[in-house]
């Protein structure tokens, strides 16, 4: 082989071997970010099993929200996937792991008593870190309120949490959720008092806000916990799963609210 031809070759070689060039000069503006839910959760237990579980054990999430004193401990860098929803689902997207920041407040969760079952409280100083941190999020991700959710919200037949004592009012009028309007909840619950809706148009209702339902037309035990889920993030004076005039006002008003 001539000089000429083997230099040719090792050329050639060498340019397979550093692979193909990249063009960066044609940037999509067909994108949106990766993260868009925020799911929120308690830990059940106290700060250092908190942080013993989601650190070694077979779950995690983004951040952790400790209580004495209030710290926000980042976990999981937001750009990994942590696994803190499992199987899950909310407005049709499904296993939100994959999208979705997962944040964990350390809180007992409830103790079940002779007398009924006893839900431990947030502290302030908690709710005023978790918004610091909502707001951060939010703003970098642009977070639609609707989609900051709780784990009972997106696994109605598995979890509890954030439980009935959790602010999400508070939340929601600090942008952070949503919330129906409660003179339009006080007017349609009137009209809701003297009939009732059927059991599909709460099934209906109920997935039109974002919750997987089933649509069977009966109230089976699975559409009873999506609607105690629903009226424990919205009602939660009464999260029994039982259909009634308020329940109807306030998913109704929800979601005229959404358009």
């Amino acid at each position: 082989m001539k000089l000429s031809a083997l230099l040719l070759s090792i050329a050639l070689l060498a340019g397979c071997a550093s692979g193909p060039r990249m063009d960066t000069s044609h940037p999509s503006i067909n994108h949106d970010s990766r993260v868009q839910f925020v799911v929120l959760h308690y830990t059940s237990t106290s700060l250092e099993r908190s942080l013993e579980l989601l650190t070694r054990g077979p779950v995690s999430s983004h951040y952790l929200v400790g209580d004495t004193p209030p710290t926000i401990y980042k976990l999981v860098d937001e750009n990994q996937r942590a696994w803190h929803a499992g199987e899950s689902q909310w407005k049709g997207r499904t296993w939100l792991n994959s999208s979705s920041i997962g944040i964990e407040i350390v809180n007992k969760g409830f103790r079940d008593t002779p007398n009924g079952r006893v839900w431990y409280p947030y502290t302030e100083g908690q709710i005023q870190s978790l918004i610091a941190l909502l707001k951060d999020i939010s703003t970098r991700y642009k977070i639609d309120p609707h989609n900051i959710i709780g784990h009972s919200d997106i696994a109605p037949l598995r979890k509890l949490d954030p439980g009935p004592l959790f602010p999400w009012k508070r939340l929601a009028d600090e942008g952070f959720g949503i919330w129906p309007n409660a003179q339009a909840v006080a007017r349609e619950q009137a009209l809701y008092a003297n009939a009732l809706p059927s059991i599909t148009w709460f099934q209906q209702q109920l997935a039109l806000l974002g919750y997987e339902t089933p649509q069977t037309g009966e109230l089976d035990v699975a559409t009873r916990h999506v609607l105690a889920a629903f009226q424990m993030h919205f009602r939660p004076s009464r999260f029994d799963g039982t259909p009634d005039a308020e329940s109807a006002a306030i998913l109704k008003v929800l979601n005229t609210q959404k358009g």
